[in-house]
């Protein structure tokens, strides 16, 4: 009998009931079954439950990919809560930021990430966490999960993401968003039960974070890694765990592809590999096909606002090699001029996708959610209009043009040029700076930053860059900085981005 509500932590308890003893999650130290993954997030659920944590409270997990932290969102959604999974290299202005805005009322976090201490003294929080203590290991004992209180419209899970203003921006997904999204991604992957799912990114990342979601639903293991630090280890373990899934973005694939050794590794497990975050050039598609002999390759475009927009059928890469792809299952999409009049087949504007992934929107911002979810065709629905401008050709396939912003995409991760621009403002010699993301290949977009410097002050390149480590996310630092006299500026004064491009 179909259930009237299904919520997204059911996929783990209807997994768990059809094959308890399957390995859910393996690390390099540790490996934990589905029906161990089902007990320890009940207890964890019920601490926090305990603790006071309500129905539609945030819990911020602050971890390394890890055991802890799968374990930590399964529990958070048990506790009817919406989870908050935050990058471990995150700033602690950001992360002070990030717990002030959700005004969350819980925190888990690893004991050896800095700032956990300050972080602890946040506003609203009820209860903290830290893995491997007393405490943690209490918090996992057994116990019976909290009382079943939310649907499927309520919040299971708000992912920060940086906008053209540099603010980070939350977007608020609901059970039914992610389950969508879930269930449009594993279609057209054909994800398995006999998967073997390798997952290098961060579980911040979205697409880091479906990664697990999706090998839960289809009773699948994740092999999951802290990063891809060391790729010549990633692709031994590809070889050791013989990994099926291979997910990533193109600085990944292109790592991979440069390294001498990459031929040697015993690759021919994998049977799919997937990108986002930015196309991959021909070249690299061509060379990523002799890597992987017998995997499907999927490029795939999106946005943390509606998970995924399309993706490209691996039949389709060299006949349409620039496209990213067509909608996904269950999803429509249209291009729309400045008046909001549909496109024909060849014309660039606006991308509009409708579709049950499109998000709740941002979390307690009003007017950026107003911006971003308009109406729909039908009475009473909502649409994305995702700022980013593509064309369609003739059979439906979808061309990536530009960002009507100017937010940077690299590494596959948003970079918001304003937030760059005053980190290096702050450095003590700087008179000015302007910030643009530039075509690289390895990269997707390169972070580039003009600086103006006072002259009495010895500031070089190297030195700025070095101050930015210091300050920014290592994906946020400048990898070119460019001095120069002066910058190009308009007649009422604004400075001139696009004559430094």
């Amino acid at each position: 009998m179909m259930r009237a509500c299904y919520l997204l932590h059911d996929l783990l308890a209807d997994t768990a009931r059809a094959c308890p003893d399957a390995i859910a999650v393996t690390t390099r130290s540790a490996t934990l079954r589905y029906r161990e993954l089902v007990r320890r997030s009940d207890a964890l659920a019920r601490t926090l439950a305990d603790a006071g944590v309500e129905r539609g409270d945030r819990v911020v997990i602050f971890a390394d990919n890890g055991i802890d932290a799968v374990v930590a969102f399964w529990a958070t959604l048990k506790a009817n809560a919406v989870a908050v999974v935050v990058h471990p290299q995150t700033k602690p202005s950001k992360l002070d930021y990030l717990l002030a805005d959700s005004r969350a009322r819980a925190l888990i976090a690893n004991p050896h990430l800095p700032y956990v201490e300050s972080a602890a003294h946040a506003a609203h929080l009820r209860i903290v966490l830290v893995t491997g203590t007393a405490a943690w290991g209490t918090a996992q004992a057994a116990g019976v999960a909290p009382v079943r209180r939310c649907i499927d419209l309520d919040l299971a899970a708000i992912i920060y993401t940086s906008g053209s203003t540099g603010e980070p921006k939350g977007v608020m997904l609901t059970h039914r968003n992610m389950i969508a999204a879930v269930s449009s991604i594993s279609e057209y992957l054909e994800v398995r039960s006999d998967d073997v799912i390798l997952c290098v990114l961060p579980l911040a990342f979205d697409y880091g974070l479906y990664q697990m979601i999706m090998a839960v639903g289809a009773g699948a293991r994740l092999v999951l890694e802290r990063s891809f630090a060391f790729p010549a280890e990633t692709l031994a373990l590809v070889a050791a765990e013989r990994v099926t899934g291979f997910p990533g973005v193109p600085t990944m694939f292109a790592t991979m592809l440069a390294m001498k050794s990459a031929a040697s590794f015993d690759l021919t497990s994998i049977r799919y590999v997937t990108n986002t975050a930015a196309a991959l050039p021909v070249k690299h598609v061509l060379a990523l096909r002799e890597l992987f002999p017998a995997a499907k390759i999927f490029s795939m475009y999106g946005l943390t606002e509606c998970k995924r927009c399309t993706y490209l059928p691996p039949d389709d890469l060299v006949r349409k090699p620039d496209s990213v792809g067509i909608a996904i299952p269950n999803t429509e999409l249209w291009i729309v001029d400045d008046e909001d009049r549909r496109l024909p087949p060849g014309q660039v504007g606006q991308l509009v996708i409708r579709g049950a992934t499109v998000m709740r929107g941002y979390w307690d911002k009003p007017e950026a959610t107003a911006k971003k979810l308009r109406p729909g065709p039908l009475p009473g629905e909502v649409v994305l209009y995702t700022g980013d401008l593509c064309r369609l050709d003739d059979e439906g396939y979808l061309y990536f043009v530009a960002r009507m912003d100017d937010v940077i995409k690299s590494r596959g991760e948003k970079v918001a040029p304003k937030a760059v621009e005053a980190a290096i403002l702050d450095i003590p010699g700087v008179r000015e700076v302007a910030v643009i993301g530039v075509p690289d290949e390895l990269l997707g977009q390169a972070v580039k930053a003009f600086v103006v410097v006072d002259p009495e002050v010895p500031l070089d390149p190297a030195t700025i860059q070095r101050e930015c480590r210091a300050r920014l996310e290592s994906f946020m630092v400048p990898s070119q900085i460019v001095l120069r006299d002066s910058l190009p500026r308009s007649g009422n004064g604004k400075i001139q981005k696009t004559e430094l491009v």
